[in-house]
């Protein structure tokens, strides 16, 4: 069964890169290296970068040694602000659609704002420092 929850590639690389590195605090990452240990594009994840370092969650440094680390401590730092960096305003549908042609009786029962609720509510209660273990894993790659 494909997976019901859709998140974009760019959120994805967010939420990994902070969890990446809350795991190794005090450690300055380079984007190739991040790039290297998520198995991603350079490119891509710069870009993800640069909005990350906008929101203030990672900090860089520049030079031969620079490279990005936390911009604050990781037990301040909930999915819902790295999502939200990346993507803006989580907002829960309570439409496929996005329009309610249903005549105001959905199909799905009210599912859809349930569980868009419960993403939310999850982002919003987890920090980083609740996640901090290596990465890649197995079960990571075989979910990509």
């Amino acid at each position: 069964m494909a997976n019901v929850l859709k998140i974009s590639e760019a959120a994805s690389l967010a939420l990994h890169t902070m969890v990446l590195l809350a795991a190794n605090p005090g450690k300055t990452m380079s984007n190739r290296d991040i790039a290297g240990v998520l198995k991603v594009s350079e490119a891509h994840l710069a870009k993800v970068l640069q909005r990350l370092g906008r929101a203030g969650l990672v900090s860089s440094q520049r030079g031969p040694k620079g490279g990005f680390s936390l911009g604050r401590d990781s037990r301040e730092i909930s999915l819902l602000a790295v999502y939200e960096a990346v993507e803006g305003p989580l907002e829960t549908k309570s439409c496929l659609l996005g329009k309610p042609v249903c005549g105001g009786a959905c199909l799905l029962g009210g599912l859809l704002h349930k569980v868009g609720s419960e993403v939310s509510d999850y982002f919003a209660q987890t920090r980083l420092s609740d996640l901090t273990f290596p990465l890649p894993s197995e079960e990571c790659d075989a979910q990509a």
